[in-house]
């Protein structure tokens, strides 16, 4: 049956196969969200064992092995906040542990599925800014003596900072950790300890949510060396990673990071495993350690207004070398229309004008050989019972007739990887999220509300369908391939607006190079036809 396959033909099955697989795949292997019952039970303990001065903490001790589980990490809670800091577009409060124990987004665009606003710190796992000593006997210390600060609200105007300076009192050590945080939501930290010894700063894990899309990438990153990358994903870390001239890294999930940069090159990161398998990061610290932090939004602008470094924190995996410069210049066509719906547009038609040449030979190619199957049926009839004879026959046929089998296919083959790196930064693009289109499309990062869109592209995609030539031997495969259009609109529908809407608009390019492809074929049949040419 693939034998007889044309190149779009095997193409569409092989992107219907990949999309079945990725389907079940999650739904037989859904990502593991934390147990209600479990987090609430821990939060109880954590009020019971926790006292206004102190907070108390289940670590394992201080060896060198930072295998750390998640249901080790004793949440926060009211009664260990140490600092409440309030920005406009942020809401964040440290604990009694110098830790960042919460980060809260105010716009309404980041709120989660339930309309809450977005939490940017796990409740359970590693914390930012949590440092853990090597010596056992100090560490263990430091987790039952609580920080001081002579700051207890602090509020931050636009464009503003806030300082706190915050201290703990250990028997052999005193730790001064102070904290210069940012209207834009980056901060400065500089850790000054009494006495030189040997400790580690923890980036904190990034939050599980619900509603993560197939193919988003979660995890911890590492940027290095010359521009060097290291992803590790949730469910995937073994072991431990050691990274110097590091330029930055992160904890992230789809549109959110937690983020380490300014680092001095001879900072030792580490990323280590915990006992889910996700990935934990810490660096080395020093006597008089400085560096700088960012918890939030993966907004370009923002983290290139912050440090231009910060940018290489939105990934988008193997397809990077393309989604970059896609985003870059989606990024330019929205400042020119000023909405994200027709930046959208715009970049699908500016794709297609480039690869015009390349599809317009695909397509005419495509129409020759549908024009040339007859005879090719007839002479693998004939030829039936010598192989040979039949290939040289039918290769013969192509060149005579000017058709080329792998005529159509080049064109095919440099949209995959557009296809997927657009898919990557439109499902990676924080931007979109609560980024009004037209009417009823008010947020270009969630599922459309109606399903029109996923209607429409179904009806698009039926319809180039039923313009485009093929040439099917088998009846069954016509069937089969006549119900995509409804396979890829059920697939669609829970797709962000965003990126139906690029397929859709594609589809409706494709359909109008089609039409124009297909009449000026027949305007050259008409004129062989007039000339006498067979």
């Amino acid at each position: 049956m693939l034998n007889n396959m044309s190149a779009n033909q095997r193409l569409i099955l092989a992107v219907v196969l990949s999309f079945v697989f990725f389907v079940a795949y999650t739904a037989i292997f859904p990502p593991e969200q934390p147990d209600a019952e479990a987090n609430a039970t821990a939060k109880t303990q954590s009020a019971a064992v926790q006292t206004s001065a102190s907070t108390t903490s289940s670590l394992p001790d201080a060896r060198l092995d930072h295998t750390i589980a998640v249901d080790e990490q004793l949440p926060s809670s009211t009664s260990s906040n140490l600092v409440r800091i309030e920005a406009k577009e942020f809401s964040m409060t440290i604990d009694t542990l110098g830790r960042i124990a919460s980060k809260v987004l105010k716009a309404e665009k980041y709120n989660n599925n339930d309309n809450i606003h977005s939490e940017m710190v796990a409740q359970v796992g590693t914390k930012p800014l949590h440092i853990r000593f090597a010596d056992a006997d100090m560490n263990k210390e430091s987790l039952t003596t609580p920080y001081t600060t002579n700051v207890r609200e602090a509020k931050i105007d636009d464009g503003g900072s806030v300082v706190i300076t915050m201290q703990q009192k250990l028997s052999n050590q005193t730790v001064v950790k102070k904290m210069t945080i940012y209207a834009d939501g980056h901060y400065d930290v500089n850790i000054v300890l009494s006495n030189d010894t040997r400790y580690f700063v923890y980036l904190g894990q990034h939050v599980s949510r619900e509603g993560q899309m197939m193919m988003a990438v979660h995890g911890a990153m590492v940027y290095h060396a010359d521009g060097l990358t290291e992803v590790v994903e949730d469910d995937d870390a073994e072991g431990r990673k050691t990274f110097s001239d590091v330029h930055l890294t992160s904890s992230f999930d789809q549109y959110f990071a937690s983020i380490f940069y300014g680092l001095n090159p001879n900072v030792t990161v580490t990323v280590d495993s915990d006992r889910e398998a996700n990935p934990t990061v810490y660096i080395d610290g020093s006597k008089n350690f400085t560096f700088n932090g960012y918890i939030g939004p993966k907004d370009y602008k923002v983290l290139k207004s912050i440090d231009p470094v910060l940018v290489n924190a939105i990934e988008y995996g193997w397809f990077t070398f393309v989604s970059a410069p896609l985003f870059s210049v989606l990024l330019w066509l929205h400042g020119i229309f000023g909405n994200w719906g027709w930046a959208i547009i715009a970049l699908t038609l500016l794709i297609r004008m480039i690869l015009f040449p390349l599809t317009y030979k695909g397509m005419l190619s495509m129409q020759k050989m549908k024009d040339v199957a007859p005879k090719i049926k007839e002479i693998q009839a004939k030829h039936k019972g010598d192989p040979q004879r039949m290939n040289a026959a039918v290769m013969e046929t192509y060149k005579k007739e000017g058709a080329n089998p792998l005529g159509g296919c080049l064109p095919l083959v440099l949209q995959i990887p557009i296809f997927f790196a657009i898919y990557r930064v439109l499902l990676n693009a924080v931007e979109l999220q609560g980024a009004e289109w037209i009417l009823w499309v008010n947020d270009l990062s969630r599922m459309d509300p109606y399903y029109i869109l996923p209607v429409l592209m179904g009806a698009t995609m039926f319809y180039q369908q039923h313009i485009t030539p093929n040439n099917f031997t088998d009846p069954m495969q016509e069937k089969i391939f006549k119900y995509l259009p409804v396979i890829f609109t059920f697939f669609f529908i829970t797709f962000p607006s965003g990126l139906v809407l690029y397929w859709f608009v594609n589809n409706i390019f494709s359909i109008t190079q089609q039409f124009i492809v297909n009449k000026q074929f027949a305007a050259m049949k008409a004129m062989k036809q007039v000339r006498g040419e067979s």
